[in-house]
């Protein structure tokens, strides 16, 4: 592995701190503004989220958890919130897999400390960016989530659009999941959002977290772990980097700068990536520029059938 791809590419485990099996956060060497958490319960277990000063979203992986959460002081709170100070506990419907569909997730106040929990043991992520911005924690339910279906062919994927600008009101974060079916191609074309052109291009830095499985047809002796897919970033005029990466789950990306995909899924393997991105930029926005060399792929898609295999929905 390169120096550049060690930097930026990190295998299951790798970020663990202390109870928590991957932690980024400001104190990751050249990061700023985006966060994640990933953390396995048993059952009956649960996971602190301490301090204020950070926007967090709490999403389900696997399994359904209640999150226990008390505003220190937000002015913002909605207005049938009790009053600051008072523990309030959410229920989050979550789901088999991330392969199942949507799930329940909850965004917290940067006024806000929390506890997850699960009854029956799961995993689930949390998403964060410092700020000291208040806006009202707000539960999303899976029946809210904005489902996209993007590309068409074999570039065909779903997006879970559950903390874009357009599905929830937060402070600096914009985060959303991807689900490519075995053989698809996402993140794609290579693209780049690093400089701040207004209108044009958004300057973001983002995370990548992989999970990987079999496919609903793959037979059973076929094992989760050998499942993965594959996943490149290279350098743009903003900086070098070099990432080109078999992906499996628990592995996590940073992308500071540079084109970023495609994120293949390997013959036989479906690919998941949950995405958090967030800028210096006052305005919070996602707008990207395509790699010249390969732009007019997004052309070729008119007219091709999109994948019938989406979308992905929980099981009957």
């Amino acid at each position: 592995m390169s120096d550049t791809s060690a930097r930026w590419f990190h295998r299951r485990g790798e970020l663990a701190n202390g109870a928590w099996e991957t932690v980024v956060n400001e104190a990751t060497p050249g990061w700023q503004h985006t966060g994640l958490r990933i953390g396995q319960l048993s059952a009956g277990g649960s996971l602190e989220l301490e301090g204020t000063g950070i926007e967090r979203l709490v999403i389900p992986l696997s399994g359904s958890f209640t999150v226990t959460h008390r505003d220190h002081g937000s002015d913002n709170s909605a207005p049938k919130d009790p009053v600051p100070g008072t523990h309030i506990t959410t229920s989050l419907t979550g789901r088999a897999s991330v392969f199942a569909g949507p799930t329940d997730v909850l965004y917290l106040s940067a006024a806000t400390t929390a506890s997850v929990f699960s009854a029956d043991g799961g995993r689930f992520a949390v998403a964060t960016s410092p700020t000291n911005a208040l806006h009202p924690t707000r539960l999303i339910t899976a029946e809210e989530t904005p489902v996209e279906l993007r590309g068409a062919g074999s570039s065909s994927r779903q997006v879970h659009n559950f903390g874009t600008p357009q599905a929830l009101e937060a402070a600096r974060f914009i985060v959303c999941e991807v689900i490519t079916p075995a053989e698809n191609w996402s993140s794609y074309p290579p693209h780049k959002h690093d400089e701040h052109i207004p209108g044009t291009e958004s300057q973001l830095e983002e995370i990548y977290y992989f999970e990987a499985a079999p496919t609903a047809t793959a037979p059973p002796e076929v094992s989760a772990a050998a499942a993965f897919g594959m996943f490149s970033t290279y350098s743009s005029p903003a900086g070098e980097i070099e990432i080109d990466a078999m992906v499996r789950t628990g592995d996590v990306a940073l992308v500071p700068y540079g084109y970023h995909g495609p994120a293949v899924a390997a013959p036989g393997y479906d690919l998941y990536y949950l995405n958090v991105m967030a800028g210096p930029a006052a305005e919070r926005v996602w707008n990207i520029s395509d790699d010249p060399a390969h732009a007019w792929v997004r052309a070729s898609w008119d007219g091709q059938v999109f994948d019938e295999r989406l979308p992905f929905r929980p099981a009957p």
